[in-house]
């Protein structure tokens, strides 16, 4: 699609719509002047090049890639408006996209009631789903692998909840055995499981977990910030297809977390909380005498956390989703591109001399370290180091990035390598946009050549 003609059209269609309720001066206040405004529009985007190439194949580091033309649109026609998704009374047209938006990621989980909404982060999604937690069960704290994000351990501090790290497997899932322990105290309200972790992309066995948590009374919640979207590829046909189970027993979970800001194709920031019980909207109730004047409706601000939030980011995702629903024959294509990506990557580590994989990726994550001698972790750490620097400054950049690996997690999986640290930090690259399919191999040449 032409981005600059749509561009286009958006200020025509939004200027049209405005000039309908009459022609006014703009005030001398907000004027500037066009040289002073060309000025300093030079510096900005003179500095804007002080970035990563995020939209680029050779960009295989973090979990970061532009967000999709449709979206763009979305975002800049609505942002004219500027409407705001607390309330109906600030963004009545948004909140509608919102609800439709949320609506589909509900069902693309198999809810079949929900209560959910957008957010300005995973962070702030977590937040509210751990808030729920706590209201729910006060006295009883929350259970996460070791190996789930940071948020969760720093919302619990936020909360007053006693947060419980559950030592993973040798594929970075968490340990049910361990759970189970922790399970029989009788101290655990909601167990969280995450579909993808940040740094292995891990899938926690939610099907064996969920009626393990069941049977102790315990809540589940999904953390599936990254992840989330990848169900749409859950029992597909070819490489790319996932093992269908953990996927769907999500379906039976009672909260859920998803970020469109990462494989929705959508910009920062743009997080979801999804709820399976609508009831537990009552938690949210306050009074606020100056806001809920025009509908009698539910406003989205009424089951939030959050107050003022961009009605734009509704209108990207929702635009988006006419055009990419999340569905296997939509986004998933869009998944499954990344996935086939990380397999071939795989491959061709596993044929290298000059590289070894550190696990077999589930998702688009893929983790590997410099083949070194004598095979050390402290050898592993400095050339690990050494190609993520240099791969950044060759004449032909390729930009990764790398992930701490401690002496146990390593052992389990390469006993080989002598243990001679505490850990070692490994390379790890996030194939997440689909053109990484078609530049995988000339990656992975580059990464080789820079061990040498």
């Amino acid at each position: 699609m032409d981005l600059q003609h749509w561009l286009g059209r958006a200020t025509h269609e939004i200027q049209n719509w405005a000039d309908t309720y009459g022609a006014y001066d703009t005030h001398p206040s907000l004027l500037v002047d066009e040289d002073r405004f060309a000025t300093a529009f030079g510096e900005l985007t003179g500095r804007l090049k002080n970035n990563y190439p995020f939209f680029h194949p050779r960009y295989a580091g973090q979990m970061l890639k532009p967000p999709h033309p449709a979206a763009v649109v979305g975002y800049l026609t609505t942002m004219l408006i500027n409407p705001n998704n607390h309330a109906l009374d600030g963004g009545p047209a948004t909140a509608a996209m919102e609800r439709e938006a949320v609506a589909r990621l509900a069902a693309m989980f198999g809810y079949d009631t929900h209560l959910g909404h957008l957010t300005t982060s995973g962070t702030i999604a977590n937040l509210e789903a751990l808030f729920v937690a706590r209201e729910l069960h006060p006295d009883r704290g929350i259970a996460y692998s070791a190996d789930a994000h940071y948020t969760h351990g720093r919302m619990c501090r936020v909360l007053g909840l006693e947060g419980h790290p559950v030592p993973t497997d040798n594929r970075g899932r968490i340990n049910l055995d361990a759970l189970e322990e922790l399970l029989r105290t009788g101290r655990i309200g909601t167990v969280v499981l995450t579909a993808g972790t940040t740094g292995l992309g891990a899938i926690d066995p939610v099907h064996l977990a969920l009626p393990l948590a069941r049977k102790y009374g315990a809540r589940v919640h999904v953390d599936a910030a990254y992840g989330g979207f990848f169900t749409l590829l859950a029992g597909a046909d070819g490489p790319e297809g996932l093992p269908p189970e953990p996927w769907r027993a999500i379906a039976r979970c009672d909260s859920i977390v998803i970020d469109p800001h990462k494989h929705g194709l959508q910009p920062y920031g743009c997080g979801a909380v999804l709820f399976r019980d609508p009831e537990v909207g009552r938690f949210y109730l306050h009074d606020s005498p100056y806001t809920y004047f025009t509908s009698t409706d539910l406003h989205l601000g009424e089951i939030s956390l959050e107050c003022s939030r961009a009605g734009a980011a509704a209108a990207a995702l929702w635009l988006t989703f006419q055009l990419l629903p999340p569905t296997p024959d939509g986004l998933g294509q869009v998944l499954a591109a990344g996935r086939r990506a990380a397999l071939r990557w795989a491959d061709l580590i596993t044929a290298s001399s000059r590289l070894e994989l550190y696990q077999q990726p589930e998702l688009d994550v893929v983790t590997y370290f410099p083949t070194v001698e004598p095979a050390t972790l402290t050898a592993v750490n400095a050339a690990s180091a050494r190609v993520l620097t240099d791969g950044m400054t060759v004449p032909d950049p390729v930009f990764l990035s790398t992930l701490r690996a401690d002496r146990e997690a390593f052992g389990t999986r390469h006993p080989k390598v002598t243990a001679d640290a505490d850990g070692a930090r490994i390379l790890r690259s996030v194939l997440m946009k689909p053109e990484s399919e078609h530049h995988v191999d000339d990656i992975h040449a580059r990464v080789e050549a820079l061990t040498g």
